[in-house]
């Protein structure tokens, strides 16, 4: 599936929560399902600056596709990267550094965060993107 096909399935699965406190748990469930991260990437080295909780983040190319993986030590943040993780894993490190990620507005991901989560959301973004751009190079 490409970034954008990952998206729409996103938004479709959010939009069949009635209120945001079924989106909240929905958030938290995807949260138990990310790849997690091998204590020995839970450094300084790979946490993401600008997250109120602690996040981490690692990044690999595997048959010259970006897969990361993450771990934070806050449920709801935890979701919240991977979110990212489920949309950006798995593709190259030019169509990560390109990719629109229009879903975070259309399922109302920023209305609904308090400004540290929401600040948090778009560091884990930019970080993403760095270690994509980063890693073309390779």
């Amino acid at each position: 599936m490409t970034i954008n096909e990952i998206q729409d399935e996103l938004i479709e699965d959010f939009a069949f929560y009635g209120d945001w406190m079924e989106k909240y748990e929905y958030i938290i469930q995807l949260g138990k399902e990310v790849p997690l991260i091998d204590e020995q990437y839970k450094t300084d080295q790979f946490i993401i600056k600008g997250c109120q909780s602690k996040v981490w983040l690692y990044p690999e190319i595997v048959d010259g596709k970006v897969i990361f993986k993450a771990d934070s030590d806050a449920v709801i943040t935890k979701g919240l990267v991977s979110l990212m993780v489920k949309v950006l894993s798995g593709h190259t490190a030019k169509e990560i550094a390109e990719a629109d990620l229009y879903f975070i507005d259309q399922i109302g991901l920023k209305e609904h965060l308090s400004p540290t989560r929401a600040n948090g959301l778009l560091a884990m973004v930019k970080q993403m993107k760095l270690y994509a751009i980063a890693l073309q190079n390779r």
